[in-house]
């Protein structure tokens, strides 16, 4: 079976087999992860920030 008949997995699971990926593949899931853990630590500031709103709203 040639390189190019291998099925590709079609997204990223935590714990997956890694050694069917070409170098290029793995280069191309670190992105994908860092956008992933960039647009999550944008979440938790955006909810960090919604709370400190709240919480000075109800500050008496």
């Amino acid at each position: 079976m040639e390189e190019e008949d291998r099925k590709r997995p079609s997204s990223h699971e935590v714990g997956m087999a890694l050694d069917v990926l070409s170098v290029e593949e793995l280069q191309d899931r670190i992105a994908l992860l860092e956008g992933e853990i960039a647009r999550i630590k944008a979440a938790i500031a955006a909810k960090g920030d919604s709370r400190r709103a709240a919480e000075a709203a109800f500050k008496i």
